[in-house]
Parts: C-alpha cells; sequence; structure tokens
C-alpha cells in the first residue's frame, strides 16, 4: 500500500500524521453525512469544539396540512470543517455519529480553497435571494468589486449587456449556489489552485 502521508512527528508521546494534500495547515473539508442527519452532526461538531458550517436555505414546508419556513441544508448530505486534520482530528471526525466519510481521492482528504467558503458565507450572511444552481465547470471567473458582495468570486452567467448570475461553487462536492447581480460590479480574475485571489 503506498504511503499517502507526507509527515509524520512525534508530540505529547504520541505520533501525529498528516494527509500528503493539506499538511500540517487548517484547512477547510467536506464530509459526507448522513442526509437528514445535517443539523445533528453539526451539533455534534460543535460539541466536540471542531470548526464546521453548515449552509442552510430558508424555504417553505411541503406539508399538506400547513405551510412554514423551515431551514433545510442548501447541499443535502454535506458538512464543511475547517481543520489541520491530522490522525487524530481525522478520526474523531469519522467517529461521530452521522458520518460517513470526509471527501478524498488516493492521496488523501481534498481540501477546497477558503474563497470558495468565504463567497458562499459572504452570499448567505447578505441575505440575498439564492437558489441551488447546477455545478458548472466553464465560465469566466470573476470576482465582484462593488456592493454587499464585494470579494465573493465564482463564475459569471450573462443574462444581458446589464445583469447576470454570480454562480459561488464549491468544486469538491459539485455544487453551487447563483445570485442575480449587475455586470458592472465585477471584474476578471485569474485562479491559481490551492491560492486565494
Amino acid at each position: 500500500m503506498p504511503n499517502i502521508l507526507s509527515g509524520e512527528e512525534y508530540a505529547g508521546g504520541r505520533f501525529i500524521t498528516y494527509p500528503s494534500i493539506a499538511g500540517k495547515n487548517k484547512a477547510w473539508f467536506a464530509v459526507y453525512v448522513q442526509v437528514r442527519h445535517e443539523k445533528e452532526v453539526y451539533s455534534r461538531f460543535q460539541k466536540k469544539s471542531i470548526d464546521c458550517f453548515l449552509p442552510l436555505l430558508e424555504k417553505w414546508s411541503k406539508r399538506k396540512d400547513r405551510r412554514k419556513k423551515i431551514w433545510t441544508p442548501l447541499f443535502p448530505g454535506y458538512v464543511f470543517v475547517n481543520t489541520i486534520l491530522d490522525n487524530y482530528t481525522n478520526v474523531e471526525i469519522l467517529r461521530t455519529q452521522g458520518v460517513v466519510w470526509i471527501l478524498k481521492n488516493s492521496e488523501g482528504p481534498l481540501p477546497i480553497p477558503d474563497y470558495q467558503i468565504e463567497s458562499l458565507r459572504k452570499i448567505l450572511d447578505n441575505q440575498m435571494i439564492i437558489r441551488p444552481h447546477p455545478y458548472l465547470r466553464e465560465g469566466e471567473m470573476v470576482k465582484v468589486v462593488n456592493g454587499p458582495l464585494a470579494g465573493c468570486v465564482g463564475i459569471l452567467l450573462k443574462k444581458n449587456d446589464k445583469k447576470g448570475k454570480l454562480v459561488a461553487s464549491i468544486d469538491i462536492i459539485k455544487k453551487a449556489v447563483s445570485v442575480e447581480l449587475n455586470i458592472d460590479d465585477v471584474e476578471p480574475v485569474n485562479i491559481v489552485f490551492g491560492h486565494n485571489p
């Protein structure tokens, strides 16, 4: 079996190992959880003092007897954690009831670029009307330079010469959200993998 660990060190009377992709740096990771158990897993992570993020979307419930607004996960089945993913933290996350796995490839757990989580948080914090959007791979990457979403990075879709949609994506889970904006409020940006714009 190939060694996918980039480092091993002895600290506090025990060996600590780190995944080769993330190393010893704090990073965001996507944790796949049992669907409809996202809020419970989020709560359990908080009780374990694991920095986590569960993006929620307010919508009307589809009950037969009444309608009320409820908060549902924007990306069903996913909770995001921000941590240094050493072997002990990895085990602590995986032992949490409701967790299925941490998204990874053959080299280990895959970190999510900070700008993707920051853009999603800023869109949610500004309480704009958002909708889940099909994940897009192609399109011009832009950064919002004016307005309440200044600093958000995403893919620009043009509706016409004045209006467009900013699609903010989380690449690893292939999910995205969109929000309408003014074309004049964005500028092209070059993204280098692993670096923030």
